[in-house]
């Protein structure tokens, strides 16, 4: 597969509406070199393209986004699995197609924003299959290590949608409607543990110190200060993060005068940590291993290889642009699993922004992306951004690249040095210059 050509056809619809606007955006935009003509021409919308395929006006996609996501629109879809869109479920025979209707009425009256069928979905998930199956693990006499090792797998496979729905839940202050303020603020308390997370600490991390800190000199999980395509920086960062971070996060509130965030910051991580150490000790040490302790482990890894991925390309010139340290991204594991968590630099210009209404800003944007400089890529998720960096794969990640703006111009060679720049470590004389 080339991912400089390959368009996966499991994207999600907003995601194939926005990559083919871009893809035609970069087309035109070298034809412009190559012909002289001016730019509002070669972009002209409307017309057949040359394999006959139709490109939509850009402001026609526009208005088809924001109709997916308008509960008044007759357009309107909301999602309902992360698998399967809604035109894959109007293919159900007709008695299973009137129970899913009745499910997505009822769902439409549970959530927050009527878009967000799936986040009741994988509620009822979690509350049928995580903790009924922790629940019996830890009953005497019913742990084997074949359940137990099987209900790990099980929350591997789950963690990265579930936080991503968290992520959404702490930035907006619940996923459920207001009425039921008590479920919504009940339910992490059981299930954040058993996917790894320590109470409130992604809440007190992400939301009260990361998008303050915007991956700056006083972010504990900023990249800049690493050379970002090195093993043993890599090692350094996450190492950082998984035995360090109880004690640096409540100390960073300190050190910022937030004295009462500071200590309930460390109550809820090290209060996490003593129930732990009470369940191995006096209840069932192989349950505590399966059901909390390499979820936790797993988890802790996982959110740093995330975040390197997501800072690795930081703009040597100006390292403070949302738009330049931060990237997008449109793959499927991010945007059709994880609540469109690829749109990273969406999200850091408006951290408060709903998940489907990220595609139709990068559109309404998209000058201004191209303008600073902003990095798109596709076919490639966080982890695998990471991985490539490591093996200083810049090849590869040239030719994930959605060029904008300058980048078009560019050839494979020049966009990997481009790319490769971006991830130099900043000296502490670069830090106090730049930030």
């Amino acid at each position: 597969m080339d991912p400089s050509t390959f368009i996966d056809p499991n994207l999600t619809e907003p995601d194939l509406l926005v990559l083919k606007d871009l893809l035609h955006d970069a087309s035109a935009d070298r034809q412009h070199e190559k012909k002289g003509k001016d730019s509002a021409g070669a972009r002209n919308r409307g017309k057949s393209t040359q394999n006959g395929s139709f490109q939509a006006e850009p402001e026609d996609t526009i208005q088809k986004l924001k109709a997916l996501n308008n509960a008044q629109a007759a357009e309107f879809e909301p999602t309902v699995f992360v698998t399967w869109d809604m035109k894959d479920l109007a293919k159900l025979p007709s008695v299973l197609n009137k129970l899913l209707q009745a499910y997505i009425a009822f769902g439409r009256q549970i959530v927050r924003v009527e878009t967000d069928v799936v986040m009741l979905t994988h509620l009822i998930l979690y509350f049928t299959t995580s903790v009924p199956s922790a629940l019996y693990l830890f009953q005497p006499g019913n742990f084997t290590w074949i359940h137990g090792i099987l209900h790990w797998i099980m929350q591997s496979y789950y963690v990265g949608t579930y936080t991503l729905m968290m992520h959404q839940h702490i930035h907006m202050g619940g996923i459920l409607k207001k009425s039921l303020w008590w479920f919504d603020g009940l339910f992490p308390y059981i299930t954040n543990p058993l996917m790894g997370h320590t109470w409130n600490s992604y809440y007190y991390h992400h939301v009260k110190h990361h998008h303050v800190e915007g991956n700056g000199p006083d972010d504990l999980s900023s990249t800049i200060r690493y050379q970002r395509d090195e093993l043993v920086d890599f090692l350094c960062y996450v190492g950082r993060f998984f035995f360090f971070i109880w004690a640096e996060l409540p100390l960073y509130f300190l050190r910022k005068g937030k004295t009462g965030m500071a200590a309930r910051a460390a109550f809820w991580e090290i209060g996490n940590y003593v129930v732990l150490v009470l369940l191995w000790k006096y209840v069932n040490w192989r349950a505590t291993l399966c059901v909390f302790v390499l979820p936790l482990l797993q988890l802790r890894v996982g959110l740093m290889v995330g975040n390197w991925g997501q800072h690795a390309f930081v703009d040597e010139v100006d390292p403070n642009s949302d738009f330049r340290s931060s990237i997008t991204l449109i793959d499927v594991p991010s945007n059709r699993f994880c609540y469109n968590d690829g749109y990273h630099t969406s999200h850091h210009l408006n951290p408060l922004r709903h998940w489907r209404e990220h595609p139709v800003s990068l559109l309404q944007q998209k000058e201004r992306y191209a303008a600073e400089h902003a990095l798109v890529f596709r076919n490639i998720d966080y982890i695998m951004i990471t991985v490539r960096l490591i093996r200083k794969d810049y090849g590869y990640l040239a030719k994930c690249l959605v060029p904008m703006g300058d980048q078009t111009g560019m050839s494979m060679d020049e966009r990997a040095e481009m790319l490769r720049r971006k991830t130099r470590r900043f000296s502490e004389k670069d830090v106090k210059a730049k930030f």
